[in-house]
């Protein structure tokens, strides 16, 4: 069993363990096929392994073989057939779950409408009872069918999709997921015949699949998990708690292509964590403009100009001790990160050969800064 499935039901396993409220836990992903009911049955598998009381409320595999086959082992509930037009149809037992109270129930199709006749119109609302019941639910549903974003998808697709949730659900999920493809992996899939029929593979290909369109929905996925992951953070962290804010300070010598090197690697860790960042450039005296090439002072402030339209904020210190330079900005501006370049270096070098570089270091070890050694 891959270890990432078993930290994952062993996560909300401790979740559930918290609390004798039903928990909830939504697999989101930006279109069909991405994986989320064989995520949704992998854990299943795991819970199970585990000991868990666990049962299969209701599933759709689409008869995609690698997931049938994972229902292989799996306690299924026994669906209720109503007669709707003339025609035998089947819907989740939400009654008979809530007789049975498993641990745990899977729930697919979040966003289906259920049978005219049925107790509650939606599927969401038949998972809200179960959960006002105390029985965990683990859901899946795709991005396209949330409320709020409607006319982002309509936008994107030209599709109106009818049925979805309100985003009030999200808000009363304990955990999200977001199962993540790039748009090549996903369209290959639909290729290997993993997502529809063969007889649907073309037009899905010419409509819904088009890679512009799931780079787009792929942004709302992202978008919309980490948004609710701010407000649950927001909302149960402690208020005496503070959350690390990351700032980076790249330090860069008058070396230009070292200096690239660091400015956009910096850059793009910064990008990564949303966060502000420093470029420093501490002129010694054997680094006037006396000293140096013109040459040199080109490269030099063309590697400033580089670190503006990356997006940091631009300190030039003169100073005979670079290590006492860095020392006083990671203060000032309360900097996480260093980012330098590698130990042949030539800013390097002289900063482990400045006496004040065990002052940086005692300082780095009170503070929590850690220093990033760049290739």
């Amino acid at each position: 069993m891959p270890e990432e499935i078993k930290n994952n039901a062993e996560q909300f396993l401790n979740l559930i363990r918290k609390s004798k409220k039903g928990k909830f836990k939504i697999y989101i992903g930006m279109s069909a096929g991405v994986g989320k009911t064989y995520r949704m049955l992998q854990e299943a598998k795991a819970l199970l392994h585990n000991g868990i009381d666990i049962k299969i409320g209701y599933i759709e595999t689409h008869q995609r073989k690698e997931t049938h086959e994972l229902l292989n082992g799996l306690p299924l509930i026994p669906r209720r057939k109503l007669f709707y037009k003339g025609k035998e149809l089947e819907e989740m037992d939400v009654q008979a779950i809530i007789n049975l109270h498993p641990e745990i129930v899977i729930v697919d199709e979040l966003a289906h409408s259920n049978i005219e006749g049925s107790q509650n119109e939606k599927r969401w609302q038949d998972v809200v009872d179960i959960l006002d019941a105390g029985i965990n639910v683990i859901s899946a549903v795709n991005i396209q069918h949330i409320e709020s974003l409607n006319p982002a998808v309509k936008e994107i697709t030209g599709i109106d999709v009818a049925e979805r949730i309100p985003d009030k659900l999200l808000q009363l999920a304990d955990e999200i997921v977001n199962i993540d493809l790039t748009a090549d992996e996903l369209v290959s899939r639909l290729k290997e015949g993993k997502i529809y029929t063969p007889d649907k593979i073309n037009r899905a290909l010419q409509n819904f699949f088009q890679p512009e369109k799931i780079l787009q929905l792929r942004e709302l996925a992202l978008k919309e998990v980490a948004q609710q992951l701010e407000r649950k953070i927001e909302i149960e962290l402690p208020k005496n708690i503070q959350l690390r804010q990351e700032r980076f300070l790249a330090c860069i010598s008058s070396n230009h292509e070292i200096a690239k090197k660091v400015i956009r690697k910096t850059a793009r860790l910064a990008s990564f964590y949303g966060s502000k960042w420093q470029l420093l450039y501490v002129q010694t005296p054997k680094e006037s403009g006396d000293n140096i090439g013109l040459a040199a002072q080109r490269h030099l402030l063309n590697n400033l100009k580089l670190g503006t339209e990356l997006g940091a904020e631009i300190i030039r210190l003169k100073s005979e001790n670079i290590a006492k330079g860095i020392f006083e900005v990671t203060e000032k501006y309360q900097i996480t990160t260093i980012c330098i370049g590698k130990p042949h270096l030539n800013l390097l070098n002289i900063i482990l050969n400045t006496a004040v570089f065990n002052q940086l270091l005692q300082k780095l070890s009170k503070s929590e800064i850690d220093i990033v050694i760049l290739s």
